[in-house]
């Protein structure tokens, strides 16, 4: 079992920049596989960036990237989500998740065992 924390949610406004932390317990995070979601208001939930276990391999949403990156410390069982040039469509609650024994997971949530709480992000025009 794993807990996943978000932190550094906030408003920004439109052009500004973020970084979002997710800090997982226990000893095994250099295992996981880890993504990062959001849910705009009366939306679904929708996948945005995701990492393998070393770190080497990322993949985005076409919306995020050249603007979001994804990146993780396993020395200090945190991933990362640095949100530059953000828009008011970036807003919604960003969750991180994760899943063990994979090397990479992808888009899906079933593909994620562990999620955090949530974080809020608001952008403003």
């Amino acid at each position: 079992q794993v807990q996943l924390v978000e932190s550094g949610g906030g408003l920004v406004q439109a052009g500004g920049s973020l970084r979002l932390s997710c800090a997982a317990s226990g000893r095994t995070f250099s295992s996981y596989a880890m993504g990062w979601f959001r849910q705009a208001p009366g939306k679904e939930r929708e996948f945005v960036a995701s990492i393998n276990r070393s770190g080497g391999i990322t993949y985005y949403v076409g919306s995020v990237k050249g603007r979001f990156t994804i990146s993780r410390d396993n020395a200090k069982n945190t991933v990362y989500l640095q949100m530059n040039s953000l828009k008011p469509e970036d807003t919604g609650v960003y969750y991180c998740a994760g899943t063990p024994g994979v090397a990479g997971a992808g888009a899906e949530e079933y593909e994620y065992r562990y999620w955090g709480q949530g974080t809020q992000v608001t952008v403003s025009s």
